[in-house]
Protein backbone atom coordinates (compact mmCIF):
# COMPACT_ATOMS: atom_id res chain seq x y z
CA UNK A 1 0.00 0.00 0.00
CA UNK A 2 1.11 3.60 -0.31
CA UNK A 3 -0.16 6.53 1.17
CA UNK A 4 -1.44 8.81 -1.36
CA UNK A 5 0.14 12.31 -2.15
CA UNK A 6 3.60 11.15 -0.13
CA UNK A 7 6.26 9.79 -2.58
CA UNK A 8 7.99 6.53 -2.71
CA UNK A 9 5.54 5.08 0.54
CA UNK A 10 4.95 1.97 -0.73
CA UNK A 11 5.15 -0.63 1.82
CA UNK A 12 3.95 -4.45 2.79
CA UNK A 13 1.57 -4.58 5.68
CA UNK A 14 2.20 -7.97 7.44
CA UNK A 15 -0.44 -7.22 10.02
CA UNK A 16 -3.41 -6.01 8.23
CA UNK A 17 -6.55 -6.77 9.14
CA UNK A 18 -9.32 -9.18 6.98
CA UNK A 19 -11.38 -7.78 4.49
CA UNK A 20 -14.76 -6.54 5.99
CA UNK A 21 -18.02 -8.15 4.82
CA UNK A 22 -19.19 -4.63 4.54
CA UNK A 23 -17.16 -4.66 0.89
CA UNK A 24 -18.96 -7.96 -0.48
CA UNK A 25 -20.18 -11.25 0.55
CA UNK A 26 -17.55 -13.65 -1.95
CA UNK A 27 -14.44 -13.68 -0.48
CA UNK A 28 -11.51 -13.99 -3.29
CA UNK A 29 -7.89 -15.46 -2.42
CA UNK A 30 -5.60 -13.72 -4.14
CA UNK A 31 -3.23 -15.38 -6.87
CA UNK A 32 -1.47 -12.31 -8.50
CA UNK A 33 -2.00 -8.94 -9.71
CA UNK A 34 -0.48 -6.88 -12.95
CA UNK A 35 1.25 -3.89 -12.49
CA UNK A 36 1.28 -0.64 -15.01
CA UNK A 37 2.27 2.46 -15.29
CA UNK A 38 -0.52 3.72 -13.19
CA UNK A 39 0.70 2.20 -10.08
CA UNK A 40 4.29 3.57 -10.42
CA UNK A 41 2.46 7.66 -11.15
CA UNK A 42 0.43 6.62 -7.50
CA UNK A 43 4.18 5.63 -5.92
CA UNK A 44 5.28 8.82 -7.27
CA UNK A 45 2.48 11.11 -5.40
CA UNK A 46 1.20 11.90 -9.51
CA UNK A 47 -2.37 10.66 -8.39
CA UNK A 48 -4.13 8.30 -6.13
CA UNK A 49 -6.70 8.93 -3.30
CA UNK A 50 -7.25 6.85 -0.29
CA UNK A 51 -10.70 5.72 1.08
CA UNK A 52 -13.00 7.47 3.26
CA UNK A 53 -11.82 7.37 6.73
CA UNK A 54 -8.37 6.00 5.73
CA UNK A 55 -5.30 7.65 5.15
CA UNK A 56 -3.44 4.63 2.88
CA UNK A 57 -4.04 3.05 -0.20
CA UNK A 58 -4.11 -0.88 -1.22
CA UNK A 59 -2.70 -0.80 -4.53
CA UNK A 60 -3.66 -3.39 -7.58
CA UNK A 61 -6.48 -2.95 -10.13
CA UNK A 62 -5.20 -5.61 -12.25
CA UNK A 63 -6.13 -8.65 -10.57
CA UNK A 64 -6.66 -12.39 -10.57
CA UNK A 65 -8.23 -14.51 -7.72
CA UNK A 66 -9.73 -17.64 -6.68
CA UNK A 67 -13.34 -17.46 -4.84
CA UNK A 68 -13.36 -19.02 -1.64
CA UNK A 69 -16.46 -18.79 -0.47
CA UNK A 70 -19.93 -17.25 -1.97
CA UNK A 71 -22.69 -17.07 0.42
CA UNK A 72 -25.01 -16.14 -2.51
CA UNK A 73 -24.51 -19.21 -4.96
CA UNK A 74 -23.68 -17.18 -7.99
CA UNK A 75 -20.03 -18.06 -8.01
CA UNK A 76 -18.48 -21.84 -7.14
CA UNK A 77 -15.42 -22.00 -4.45
CA UNK A 78 -12.40 -22.09 -6.53
CA UNK A 79 -14.09 -20.55 -9.41
CA UNK A 80 -11.30 -18.11 -11.30
CA UNK A 81 -12.33 -14.84 -11.25
CA UNK A 82 -10.84 -10.62 -11.80
CA UNK A 83 -12.77 -8.00 -10.11
CA UNK A 84 -14.18 -4.89 -11.94
CA UNK A 85 -12.09 -1.80 -11.44
CA UNK A 86 -14.25 1.23 -11.54
CA UNK A 87 -17.50 1.37 -9.57
CA UNK A 88 -20.47 4.24 -10.06
CA UNK A 89 -20.55 6.82 -8.16
CA UNK A 90 -23.40 7.20 -5.50
CA UNK A 91 -25.81 10.04 -7.10
CA UNK A 92 -25.29 8.29 -9.76
CA UNK A 93 -24.79 10.83 -13.25
CA UNK A 94 -26.72 9.80 -16.11
CA UNK A 95 -24.36 7.25 -17.80
CA UNK A 96 -23.73 5.45 -14.14
CA UNK A 97 -27.30 5.07 -13.21
CA UNK A 98 -27.50 2.79 -16.41
CA UNK A 99 -24.56 1.10 -15.93
CA UNK A 100 -21.93 3.08 -18.25
CA UNK A 101 -19.96 4.01 -15.34
CA UNK A 102 -16.68 4.44 -17.83
CA UNK A 103 -18.47 7.54 -18.90
CA UNK A 104 -18.98 8.57 -15.86
CA UNK A 105 -20.19 12.82 -15.94
CA UNK A 106 -19.37 14.03 -12.69
CA UNK A 107 -16.05 12.27 -11.40
CA UNK A 108 -17.42 10.64 -8.47
CA UNK A 109 -16.88 7.56 -9.28
CA UNK A 110 -14.32 4.84 -7.59
CA UNK A 111 -11.46 3.08 -8.71
CA UNK A 112 -9.91 0.13 -6.71
CA UNK A 113 -6.18 0.48 -6.32
CA UNK A 114 -6.50 3.92 -8.07
CA UNK A 115 -9.45 5.89 -6.47
CA UNK A 116 -10.96 6.22 -3.06
CA UNK A 117 -11.46 2.41 -2.95
CA UNK A 118 -8.98 -0.66 -1.94
CA UNK A 119 -6.80 -2.21 -4.49
CA UNK A 120 -6.38 -6.38 -5.11
CA UNK A 121 -2.40 -6.84 -4.22
CA UNK A 122 -3.90 -8.19 -0.66
CA UNK A 123 -3.86 -11.94 0.34
CA UNK A 124 -7.83 -11.83 0.33
CA UNK A 125 -10.49 -9.02 -0.63
CA UNK A 126 -13.94 -8.79 -1.06
CA UNK A 127 -16.43 -8.23 -3.49
CA UNK A 128 -20.25 -8.21 -4.32
CA UNK A 129 -20.76 -10.92 -7.12
CA UNK A 130 -22.13 -8.57 -9.89
CA UNK A 131 -18.52 -6.94 -9.39
CA UNK A 132 -17.20 -10.35 -10.40
CA UNK A 133 -16.03 -11.41 -13.67
CA UNK A 134 -15.54 -15.57 -14.38
CA UNK A 135 -12.88 -16.84 -16.07
CA UNK A 136 -11.88 -19.65 -18.13
CA UNK A 137 -9.95 -21.98 -15.78
CA UNK A 138 -7.59 -23.09 -19.13
CA UNK A 139 -6.07 -19.14 -19.03
CA UNK A 140 -4.33 -19.82 -15.36
CA UNK A 141 -2.33 -17.09 -14.97
CA UNK A 142 -2.96 -15.29 -18.27
CA UNK A 143 -6.39 -14.05 -16.67
CA UNK A 144 -4.65 -11.37 -14.92
CA UNK A 145 -4.75 -10.23 -18.59
CA UNK A 146 -8.29 -9.22 -18.00
CA UNK A 147 -8.48 -5.47 -16.90
CA UNK A 148 -5.63 -4.30 -19.89
CA UNK A 149 -8.00 -6.18 -22.80
CA UNK A 150 -10.96 -5.08 -20.89
CA UNK A 151 -9.93 -1.56 -21.80
CA UNK A 152 -9.16 -2.28 -25.35
CA UNK A 153 -12.57 -4.38 -26.05
CA UNK A 154 -14.38 -0.82 -25.14
CA UNK A 155 -11.91 0.72 -27.52
CA UNK A 156 -12.64 -1.54 -30.28
CA UNK A 157 -16.91 -1.24 -29.32
CA UNK A 158 -16.75 2.19 -29.67
CA UNK A 159 -14.37 1.97 -32.93
CA UNK A 160 -17.22 -0.22 -34.08
CA UNK A 161 -19.69 2.26 -33.22
CA UNK A 162 -18.38 5.18 -34.50
CA UNK A 163 -17.56 3.33 -37.64
CA UNK A 164 -21.13 2.67 -38.45
CA UNK A 165 -22.32 6.49 -38.97
CA UNK A 166 -21.96 4.95 -42.22
CA UNK A 167 -21.70 1.99 -44.14
CA UNK A 168 -18.29 0.28 -42.20
CA UNK A 169 -16.25 -1.76 -43.84
CA UNK A 170 -12.76 -1.37 -42.93
CA UNK A 171 -9.92 -3.90 -43.65
CA UNK A 172 -6.84 -2.46 -42.45
CA UNK A 173 -5.88 -1.64 -38.47
CA UNK A 174 -2.97 0.31 -37.18
CA UNK A 175 -1.84 0.00 -33.62
CA UNK A 176 0.69 2.33 -32.47
CA UNK A 177 2.72 0.84 -29.47
CA UNK A 178 3.59 -2.35 -28.61
CA UNK A 179 3.09 -2.22 -24.77
CA UNK A 180 -0.04 -4.53 -22.99
CA UNK A 181 -2.47 -2.07 -24.14
CA UNK A 182 -0.78 -2.02 -27.98
CA UNK A 183 -0.32 -5.91 -28.15
CA UNK A 184 -3.93 -6.48 -26.72
CA UNK A 185 -5.34 -4.61 -29.55
CA UNK A 186 -3.74 -6.09 -32.05
CA UNK A 187 -5.17 -9.12 -30.94
CA UNK A 188 -8.26 -7.84 -30.99
CA UNK A 189 -7.70 -6.48 -34.32
CA UNK A 190 -7.15 -10.02 -35.52
CA UNK A 191 -9.67 -11.24 -33.92
CA UNK A 192 -12.01 -8.87 -36.06
CA UNK A 193 -10.29 -10.29 -39.16
CA UNK A 194 -8.55 -6.88 -40.27
CA UNK A 195 -5.04 -6.63 -41.72
CA UNK A 196 -3.02 -5.78 -38.91
CA UNK A 197 0.06 -3.37 -39.07
CA UNK A 198 1.97 -2.35 -35.55
CA UNK A 199 4.35 0.53 -35.28
CA UNK A 200 6.70 0.98 -32.43
CA UNK A 201 10.36 1.99 -31.51
CA UNK A 202 11.28 -1.73 -31.25
CA UNK A 203 13.18 -3.78 -34.06
CA UNK A 204 14.33 -6.68 -32.80
CA UNK A 205 12.98 -9.14 -29.59
CA UNK A 206 10.16 -10.13 -28.18
CA UNK A 207 7.44 -7.68 -29.29
CA UNK A 208 7.85 -8.28 -33.38
CA UNK A 209 8.16 -11.69 -32.71
CA UNK A 210 4.50 -11.36 -30.56
CA UNK A 211 3.27 -9.27 -33.18
CA UNK A 212 4.35 -11.55 -36.43
CA UNK A 213 2.77 -14.86 -34.52
CA UNK A 214 -0.41 -12.80 -35.26
CA UNK A 215 -0.01 -12.50 -38.59
CA UNK A 216 0.75 -8.79 -38.26
CA UNK A 217 3.13 -6.52 -40.48
CA UNK A 218 5.96 -5.31 -37.93
CA UNK A 219 6.79 -1.42 -38.22
CA UNK A 220 9.53 1.15 -37.11
CA UNK A 221 10.25 4.47 -37.69
CA UNK A 222 7.88 7.11 -38.47
CA UNK A 223 4.20 7.06 -39.35
CA UNK A 224 4.72 9.07 -42.44
CA UNK A 225 7.01 6.50 -43.98
CA UNK A 226 3.81 4.04 -44.33
CA UNK A 227 2.92 3.22 -47.87
CA UNK A 228 -0.88 2.48 -46.99
CA UNK A 229 -3.91 4.51 -45.39
CA UNK A 230 -4.95 2.26 -42.58
CA UNK A 231 -9.10 2.45 -42.09
CA UNK A 232 -8.78 1.84 -37.94
CA UNK A 233 -5.95 3.38 -35.67
CA UNK A 234 -5.50 2.67 -32.27
CA UNK A 235 -3.01 4.62 -30.90
CA UNK A 236 -1.08 3.12 -27.65
CA UNK A 237 1.65 5.75 -26.64
CA UNK A 238 0.30 8.83 -25.89
CA UNK A 239 3.31 10.60 -27.56
CA UNK A 240 2.13 14.06 -28.93
CA UNK A 241 4.34 14.12 -32.41
CA UNK A 242 2.66 10.01 -33.34
CA UNK A 243 -0.72 11.33 -32.40
CA UNK A 244 -0.42 14.55 -35.07
CA UNK A 245 1.11 11.81 -37.53
CA UNK A 246 -1.88 9.24 -37.47
CA UNK A 247 -4.26 12.33 -38.11
CA UNK A 248 -2.54 12.79 -41.52
CA UNK A 249 -1.90 9.09 -42.12
CA UNK A 250 -5.90 7.83 -41.93
CA UNK A 251 -7.94 6.78 -44.53
CA UNK A 252 -10.76 8.86 -45.74
CA UNK A 253 -13.97 7.74 -43.26
CA UNK A 254 -11.03 6.21 -40.83
CA UNK A 255 -11.37 6.25 -37.03
CA UNK A 256 -8.58 7.24 -34.49
CA UNK A 257 -9.05 5.97 -30.81
CA UNK A 258 -6.33 7.41 -28.55
CA UNK A 259 -6.12 5.21 -26.05
CA UNK A 260 -2.29 6.47 -24.55
CA UNK A 261 -2.00 9.15 -22.26
CA UNK A 262 1.68 10.79 -22.77
CA UNK A 263 3.38 13.87 -21.00
CA UNK A 264 3.46 15.95 -23.95
CA UNK A 265 4.30 18.97 -24.28
CA UNK A 266 2.68 22.44 -25.85
CA UNK A 267 3.21 22.77 -29.81
CA UNK A 268 2.54 25.92 -30.64
CA UNK A 269 4.33 25.52 -33.84
CA UNK A 270 2.05 23.10 -35.08
CA UNK A 271 -0.19 24.71 -38.18
CA UNK A 272 -3.29 22.88 -36.88
CA UNK A 273 -5.29 24.42 -40.04
CA UNK A 274 -3.62 21.08 -41.62
CA UNK A 275 -4.63 18.56 -39.56
CA UNK A 276 -8.41 20.40 -39.29
CA UNK A 277 -8.60 20.12 -42.57
CA UNK A 278 -7.75 16.70 -43.40
CA UNK A 279 -9.97 15.78 -40.82
CA UNK A 280 -12.79 17.46 -41.85
CA UNK A 281 -12.20 16.40 -45.83
CA UNK A 282 -11.52 13.41 -44.70
CA UNK A 283 -14.54 12.36 -42.49
CA UNK A 284 -12.73 11.58 -39.98
CA UNK A 285 -13.48 10.62 -36.15
CA UNK A 286 -11.41 10.64 -33.25
CA UNK A 287 -11.89 9.85 -30.31
CA UNK A 288 -10.60 9.46 -26.54
CA UNK A 289 -11.30 5.64 -24.44
CA UNK A 290 -10.43 5.03 -21.12
CA UNK A 291 -11.52 2.20 -18.69
CA UNK A 292 -14.65 -0.23 -18.85
CA UNK A 293 -18.02 -0.93 -17.59
CA UNK A 294 -19.35 -4.74 -17.03
CA UNK A 295 -20.00 -5.39 -20.92
CA UNK A 296 -16.57 -4.55 -22.18
CA UNK A 297 -14.99 -6.96 -19.50
CA UNK A 298 -17.46 -9.64 -20.09
CA UNK A 299 -16.46 -8.85 -24.10
CA UNK A 300 -12.32 -9.22 -22.89
CA UNK A 301 -13.23 -12.73 -20.68
CA UNK A 302 -14.48 -13.60 -23.84
CA UNK A 303 -11.80 -12.71 -26.65
CA UNK A 304 -8.81 -14.23 -24.09
CA UNK A 305 -10.87 -17.58 -24.14
CA UNK A 306 -10.59 -17.30 -27.94
CA UNK A 307 -6.61 -16.48 -28.05
CA UNK A 308 -3.76 -18.59 -27.82
CA UNK A 309 -2.78 -19.06 -24.38
CA UNK A 310 1.12 -19.30 -24.93
CA UNK A 311 1.20 -16.17 -26.99
CA UNK A 312 -0.56 -14.84 -23.84
CA UNK A 313 1.69 -16.35 -21.44
CA UNK A 314 4.95 -14.59 -23.34
CA UNK A 315 3.47 -11.36 -22.73
CA UNK A 316 3.85 -11.84 -19.25
CA UNK A 317 7.52 -11.16 -19.19
CA UNK A 318 8.40 -10.73 -15.40
CA UNK A 319 6.82 -12.69 -12.09
CA UNK A 320 7.29 -12.03 -8.94
CA UNK A 321 7.22 -13.23 -5.72
CA UNK A 322 5.15 -11.51 -2.99
CA UNK A 323 8.66 -10.49 -1.16
CA UNK A 324 10.24 -8.70 -3.83
CA UNK A 325 7.27 -6.15 -4.09
CA UNK A 326 9.77 -3.52 -4.41
CA UNK A 327 11.23 -4.92 -7.08
CA UNK A 328 8.43 -5.70 -9.04
CA UNK A 329 7.24 -2.06 -8.93
CA UNK A 330 10.91 -0.60 -9.59
CA UNK A 331 9.91 -0.36 -13.51
CA UNK A 332 13.32 -0.07 -13.98
CA UNK A 333 13.81 -3.59 -16.22
CA UNK A 334 13.68 -2.08 -19.53
CA UNK A 335 12.63 -5.01 -21.81
CA UNK A 336 9.24 -6.22 -19.71
CA UNK A 337 6.02 -5.68 -21.65
CA UNK A 338 3.39 -6.89 -18.48
CA UNK A 339 4.98 -7.26 -14.99
CA UNK A 340 3.08 -9.78 -12.47
CA UNK A 341 3.39 -9.82 -8.51
CA UNK A 342 2.13 -13.35 -7.19
CA UNK A 343 -0.25 -13.62 -3.84
CA UNK A 344 -0.23 -17.87 -4.52
CA UNK A 345 0.35 -20.72 -6.66
CA UNK A 346 -1.79 -20.36 -10.18
CA UNK A 347 -0.77 -17.11 -10.29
Amino acid sequence: MVTPGVKDSLRLVDDAPEPPESEGPVLVEALAVGICGTDREIIAAEYGEAPPGSDGLVLGHESLGRVLEDPTGTLRPGDLVAGIVRRPDPVPCPNCAVGEWDMCRNGRYTEHGIKAAPGFARERWRMAPDCLVRLDPGLGGCGVLLEPTSVVAKAWEHIDRIGGRARWEPRTALVTGTGPIGLLAALLATQRGLDLHVLARSTEGLKPQLVAELGGQYHSGSVLDLDFQPDVVVECTGVDTVVLDVLRTVAPDGVVCLTGVGSGRSRDGVDTTVFARDLVLGNNAVFGSVNANRRHWAQAAEALGRADAGWLSRMITSRYPLEDYARAYDGTGGGDIKVVLEFAAGG
